[in-house]
């Protein structure tokens, strides 16, 4: 469970500001605002009507950092407090903090069903595949509470339109039925994160997420169940998560797990995220703050650390036995529904910021 910090204190919304003369317009209408209760306590959501749910990626589709064009994000905030996460900017453009106040209040976007059932009209719309899970988690705790992702599921099956799912949690079984049904038509594909299998890096980095081993067990009961799943084993966290042994370990469960694929990322630390996770990591481990300092002048760390973990990974995932040869090529696995036209969403209002200012997708 993620840690109870107090917020990080009032702030005056960006959808507050729509009214006032030096406003750039509000991304949403605002509603209301709940205090959590019970397992949701010292939380806060705050109730919102999108004036969108696709968002379109700039560039996205283009490249295999951003292989998807178009996103839903029913959340925004994640309750998951993962100390890496690169959606955390995303709440300071909302006048929001990016720590303590991104972890417990979540923007609910509590009309997005509606609104992904208005802009799935086919007049519109040319069957594009959506991805889910690219900015905060749509499995994330509160996804219990008020079942959006459900409901948007359900509506893309509905439309046989293809889809993707990214999640650290178990909850997505809760939707294995919709998921199977959409397997069945070949219009999904769910890959879970799990970065480590290290008990202690996975307390202290993604407090509020499912245990890693209870996210391998999904993958076997996913794939199962005839949908496709794959892990990415992201992020690898240098110093904490990266070691041989680690990752050969986290490699070998994957295969045994039935995973359709193993990819892997190595932490990715963009401005804001960096002195978030830096200061962090200094409080507990300080001795790796030099090698991070040399790692991570830019965003990124250096090409060739990616590709060292990356090379331990697929050396691992080879020596356990590899995957079948239909599973590595998991493009594949998500089909697109017949003559599909790829015709953009028709509005007044086109979210093409570029992928990296949108941290993916709104």
């Amino acid at each position: 469970m993620a840690p109870r910090h107090p917020p990080e204190g009032p702030a005056q919304l960006r959808w507050d500001l729509a009214d006032q003369p030096a406003a750039q317009g509000a991304l949403f209408e605002a509603v209301e605002r709940e205090v959590g209760r019970g397992e949701f306590r010292g939380m806060e959501f705050m109730h919102v009507h999108a004036r969108r749910i696709l968002n379109e990626v700039k560039g996205g589709g283009e490249s295999p950092r951003f292989p998807f064009r178009w996103t839903i994000n029913a959340y925004r905030g994640c309750s998951h407090a993962c100390t890496y996460c690169f959606a955390r900017p995303t709440h300071a453009y909302l006048g929001l903090g990016i720590g303590a106040d991104f972890d417990q209040r979540v923007v609910v976007k509590v009309n997005a069903v509606e609104r992904l059932r208005a802009e799935l009209n086919p007049a519109r719309w040319g069957g594009e595949l959506i991805a889910m899970g690219t900015n905060t988690d749509p499995y994330q705790r509160c996804e219990g509470k008020y079942r959006l992702t459900r409901g948007l599921v359900r509506t893309l099956v509905e439309a046989g339109n293809p889809f993707s799912i990214l999640t650290k949690s178990t909850l997505v079984l809760r939707d294995l039925d919709l998921l199977a049904e959409a397997a069945r038509s070949s219009i999904v594909r769910v890959n879970l994160s799990i970065g480590t299998l290290d008990e202690d890096v996975w307390r202290e980095t993604e407090p509020g997420t499912p245990h890693p081993r209870q996210r391998l067990q999904a993958v076997e009961r996913l794939n199962a169940a005839g949908v496709p799943c794959g892990v990415l084993v992201a992020p690898v966290l240098p110093g904490l998560s990266d070691a041989p042994e680690q990752l050969e370990a986290v490699a070998r469960a994957c295969v045994e797990a039935g995973a359709v694929s193993v990819s892997t990322v190595l932490l990715h630390l963009r401005p804001g995220v960096r002195e978030h996770f830096m200061d962090r990591l200094g409080a507990r481990h300080p001795d790796l703050l030099p090698r991070y300092e040399r790692l991570y002048r830019r965003a990124d760390a250096p090409k060739h650390e990616r590709q060292r973990v990356g090379a331990l990974v697929q050396a691992a995932v080879r020596a356990a036995g590899g995957l079948p040869a239909p599973r590595l090529d998991p493009e594949h696995l998500v089909g697109r529904p017949p003559q599909a036209r790829a015709v953009p969403v028709a509005s007044p209002r086109r979210t093409t910021r570029p992928a990296e200012q949108l941290g993916l997708g709104l």
